[in-house]
This record gives C-alpha cells, sequence and structure tokens, in this order.
C-alpha cells in the first residue's frame, strides 16, 4: 500500500498541475478543476498558446517551463505524447510530486522500473491511466475467479491524429494487455503478430492455456472497442463503445452501464477520484506502476514477435497482477 502523506488530508486541497494541454490533458484538467478535493493550479505545454488557452479556461496558471510548472504542486496529470512520458514524470517525482500517468506508463523497461523505484523510495503514488480498467472492474468481470478458454478483444478507431509517436500497440492494444492480464492472471507462453504502426493482430497463447486474440486499428472506418471472454459455462461479451453487456455465465456480471456507478458513469473522473484517494488516504491505486510495467513488456514482445525477431517470450512471474 501507499504510505499516506502526513500533510495531504481531506481538510487540504490538492494542488494539481497537467502537463499537455491537448484533447486528452484538457479532459483531465477540467476533472481536477471541477473536483472538491483539488484545485488546478497549473498547466504546461510545449504549446505556450495551447496551455494558455486552458489555463485561462479553468482558472489555473499556464508555464512556458516544465521546472517552473512543477513549483508548488501536490501531484502532476502526465498527458503528454508518449515517448515523454518518462522524462516529464522522473523530473516530476524528483521534485516529490504524486504522478498520475496516461498510458503507457514508458515506451522501454527500463524508464517504467526507474520510475517505480523513484516513486516507491519517495513515498510518492505512481497511477497509469489505464481507464478501461475501472469500467471492466465494475461490472464484476475481473471477480470471477474461473479460468476461461479464450479472450478476444477488438480496439479500433478511425484516425485522430494522436498516439502516433509509438505504435498502435502501445497506443491503443495496451489497455487489452492490461484487461487480459487481469482476467487470466496468467503470463505468456508463445506470441504471433503481425501489422504495421497503424494495425496489429496478434495472438497470445498464456502458460494456463488460455488463448487470447487481440486486433489494434488506429486507420479503421469506425470505432469498435470489444472484449468477449468465452468459459467452458458461458460468454460474457462486452461492448465498451457502446455501453453494453452480454452474459450467458451463471456470474453475477453487472451489464447495467447506466447504473449509479462512478466507473460507468465517467470513467476518467473516476480515475481522479482514486488518484485523489491514493494521495489523500494512502489507498493503493487500483492500477499501479508495476500493472503498467506489465502491460508494456508484453507491448515489447508483441512488437518483438511482429518484427520477427522472437516469438515466444515468457513474462516475469513477479510482475503477475
Amino acid at each position: 500500500m501507499v504510505a499516506p502523506v502526513a500533510e495531504f488530508r481531506v481538510s487540504k486541497r490538492v494542488r494539481i498541475g497537467v502537463a499537455g494541454a491537448g484533447v486528452f490533458g484538457a479532459h483531465h484538467a477540467s476533472k481536477y478543476a471541477n473536483h472538491q478535493k483539488s484545485c488546478l493550479a497549473a498547466v504546461y505545454d510545449i504549446n505556450v498558446d495551447r496551455s494558455q488557452q486552458l489555463a485561462q479556461q479553468l482558472g489555473a496558471v499556464a508555464h512556458e517551463h516544465f521546472e517552473s510548472f512543477l513549483k508548488e504542486l501536490d501531484a502532476v496529470i502526465i498527458a503528454t505524447p508518449a515517448h515523454s512520458h518518462f522524462d516529464y514524470a522522473a523530473e516530476a517525482l524528483n521534485m516529490g510530486c504524486h504522478v498520475f500517468i496516461e498510458k503507457p506508463v514508458a515506451t522501454t523497461l527500463e524508464e517504467a522500473d526507474t520510475l517505480i523505484r523513484m516513486a516507491a523510495s519517495r513515498q510518492l503514488v505512481l497511477q497509469v491511466g489505464h481507464q478501461e480498467r475501472y469500467v471492466v472492474a465494475a461490472t464484476g468481470l475481473l471477480n470471477r475467479r474461473r479460468k476461461p478458454l479464450r479472450v478476444e478483444c477488438q480496439r479500433c478507431a478511425p484516425p485522430t491524429g494522436r498516439g502516433t509517436d509509438v505504435s498502435v500497440v502501445f497506443d491503443l492494444m495496451v489497455h487489452d494487455l492490461d484487461l487480459v492480464r487481469q482476467i487470466t492472471g496468467s503470463d505468456l507462453a508463445h506470441i504471433s503478430a503481425s501489422g504495421d504502426e497503424d494495425k496489429t493482430q496478434a495472438d497470445l497463447m498464456l502458460k494456463n492455456g488460455v488463448v487470447a486474440s487481440l486486433t489494434a486499428d488506429r486507420s479503421a472506418s469506425e470505432c469498435n472497442r470489444r472484449i468477449k471472454v468465452v468459459y467452458d459455462d458461458g460468454v460474457v461479451d462486452i461492448d465498451l463503445a457502446n455501453r453494453t453487456l452480454r452474459n450467458s455465465t451463471p456470474a453475477a456480471i453487472n451489464g447495467e452501464f447506466d447504473a449509479d456507478r462512478a466507473a460507468f458513469r465517467d470513467p476518467l473522473a473516476h480515475g481522479a477520484d482514486l488518484f485523489l484517494a491514493s494521495i489523500m488516504e494512502g489507498v493503493a491505486p487500483i492500477v499501479t506502476g508495476q500493472h503498467g510495467r506489465a502491460a508494456i513488456e508484453w507491448a515489447l514482445k508483441i512488437e518483438k514477435a511482429k518484427a520477427g525477431t522472437s516469438d515466444a517470450a515468457p513474462a516475469d512471474e513477479r510482475l503477475r497482477a
């Protein structure tokens, strides 16, 4: 469990800074600007006009330099391009700031390990933005201990121009890699993968015999975000884009996406709630730095398999969720 920091109690609003004033950074900023336990104090972006516009809109201060941005902040949201996640997060942790970092946590295992060590040694929160985990967890699916036979994931979207500094595996598929790990509780035995920077198909054989098939495409004509889990006693099929769920198993799976649950209502706001609870109360994040590290470990192995340099890659048992 993350150790609570003494001065961060409910009586003090957490001073939040958002690094990255693009579409997703703006979404994050609005959640913290309107949260009763936080105040949006600062915005940073290499595009000064963009940071000034967002800061003015939400009543924060825009900064031209990341070092000045970090001063007097309690916590930082990293919503910059993936290749810059490590540098910004490391500097924020070094300055004593708690960090929420959008997926992927980093682009190499060495970078992820460094961030995890830094956060642990300073007793700081490191939370990773795998937002889909909140939604799937709220259905109750992750509480099912029965081993599935097969997991099928599709994550397709039209081009947005965002996330293109990394491949579609790190940009989109990484969400489903995290979910497959959580649902199966197993590690990789064998990988086959094909595709390019914008579309990838990966077939995974896990050590417990489960087969997972994943497709990620950021050049599709329409949005399709779906996860289908096949058991020996039925199927759970979740359409994450259209917020529907079909369950033919006897398990108690919640398919009412309009229910009064924060994760269904607003996953990003729910992530903010969790981040602030970790800072103020010492509650362990649902998605930790170790979870983010485990997802990119699989992503890197898929990239190697896709390039034909490796097709079998057992994962580190210590990193099992």
